[in-house]
């Protein structure tokens, strides 16, 4: 319901205290820079708002929280002292290359300490069963991702992160297809019928 979304983003800025930046998701591997505060959607529900098209948001200014919205795929926040991002990691995102293109988003934003990063809820391993040619596009990982026709999407998230130089990896380790419903949206439990939560990160 359109009201209940302006509500929300409401909400989401008021609790957060920044400016959320919203972006239109495409499955992709683009990482938007924020260098400046975006405009804010409007608060009438009849109006469309043209977001840019990315899967990841980078910033090292105050005020402004880059936000991604899932129902199945890791919203994943990777962070240095001076910028933060929130990537929007499904499995063609993870496939093509979403947490590399990230992680050199804030290191160019915040220098070269070291990056932390945290996986939030989204399609568990327990849950997650795709085709052959989803598999096919992590076979380099081998058996440590796949348990018959299921996918671990934070196993795979959690590599590439390693293999990136990242040390520091926090992960909620929920599953939002079979955790209590209350909890979670989930596209594939509802089938396609259902909402989204926000991955959000901002400096503080």
């Amino acid at each position: 319901r359109p009201e209940c979304v302006v509500r929300n983003r409401q909400l989401v800025q008021a609790l957060v205290g920044s400016r959320p930046g919203y972006i239109r998701q495409v499955h992709g591997t683009r990482v938007r820079r924020l260098a400046t505060i975006p405009d804010a959607p409007s608060d009438d529900p009849s109006v469309h708002t043209d977001f840019p098209e990315a899967d990841g948001q980078a910033t090292a200014l105050g005020g402004v929280a880059p936000m991604v919205l899932v129902a199945d795929c890791l919203p994943l926040a990777v962070a240095t002292t001076a910028g933060v991002g929130m990537l929007h990691c499904g499995w063609r995102g993870l496939a093509g290359g979403i947490i590399a293109e990230g992680v050199r988003a804030v290191r160019e934003l915040g220098g070269d300490g070291p990056v932390v990063a945290a996986i939030g809820p989204g399609a568990g391993p327990c849950c997650y069963e795709v085709g052959e040619e989803v598999h096919a596009a992590f076979s380099e990982l081998g058996p440590r991702v796949r348990d018959g026709r299921n996918l671990d999407l934070r196993g795979i998230a959690r590599v590439q992160l390693e293999r990136l130089g990242v040390g520091q990896i926090h992960d909620v380790a929920l599953c939002t297809i079979c955790a209590e419903r209350s909890l979670f949206f989930s596209h594939r439990r509802d089938n396609g019928m259902t909402g989204r939560q926000a991955g959000i990160a901002w400096l503080s």
